[in-house]
């Protein structure tokens, strides 16, 4: 069966290391926030001003003013810092923040991403994505291997309006982990889903990797 969108974020959520700076983008990447291994001290940051993000609230607990960049209630901890958006992109942009993780609608096999926008479609903005991918020290896409119509969404080069070029570290579907060592290098398939095949990983995926 491949991962639920759960399991894809618990996936994700291994590649945290103890004191890390981590900024989680909308969609399944949030979900890695409830998957932080116990003992871990993690510190969540949010582009709208917010340093040590806790769970998400029980429904008599929600503050309405208390939200993360992507409009979700939060709560506060007892370490929790506020600030303007400003000194948020600031510490994105000097690379202060260790990881982070974003959803995507494609990934390109030289590590381009596109998670923002579908030509025709009515948009928000890119928000932090652009500095995200620029300033951060590891870029994990957390995504669906295909799209809705069954499309292919880690191809040879990406067909949607991009994110940033040659960024992301690392790739989580529902099927399998794809890797690299640095930029330079193509992806290579690390891991598989419980019973996933590495053949039916092939059938929906038309990027070059290494298996």
């Amino acid at each position: 069966m491949p991962w639920d969108r759960n399991q894809m974020a618990a996936r994700a959520a291994k590649e945290l290391q103890d004191g890390y700076y981590v900024n989680l983008g909308i969609g399944i990447p949030t979900l890695v926030a409830n998957n932080i291994p116990d003992g871990m001290t993690v510190t969540l940051q949010s582009e709208n001003g917010m340093l040590g993000i806790g769970p998400f609230p029980y429904p008599d607990e929600v503050d309405a003013d208390l939200i993360n960049a992507g409009k979700q209630t939060i709560s506060e901890l007892g370490s929790s810092s506020y600030f303007s958006s400003s000194d948020s992109f600031a510490m994105i942009r000097g690379g202060h923040i260790d990881l982070t993780v974003l959803g995507a609608m494609e990934v390109s096999e030289n590590g381009d991403i596109a998670n923002w926008m579908i030509p025709g479609k009515m948009i928000k903005g890119m928000g932090g994505a652009m500095d995200l991918v620029a300033g951060v020290k590891k870029i994990i896409v957390v995504m669906e291997h295909v799209s809705k119509n069954g499309d292919p969404k880690f191809i040879p080069e990406c067909t949607l309006p991009l994110t940033g070029k040659n960024v992301v570290d690392m790739i989580i579907t529902d099927l399998g982990v794809f890797q690299r060592p640095d930029h330079q290098s193509l992806f290579k398939l690390t891991e598989v889903a419980p019973g996933v095949t590495a053949d039916d990983i092939r059938a929906k995926t038309t990027a070059n990797y290494i298996e």
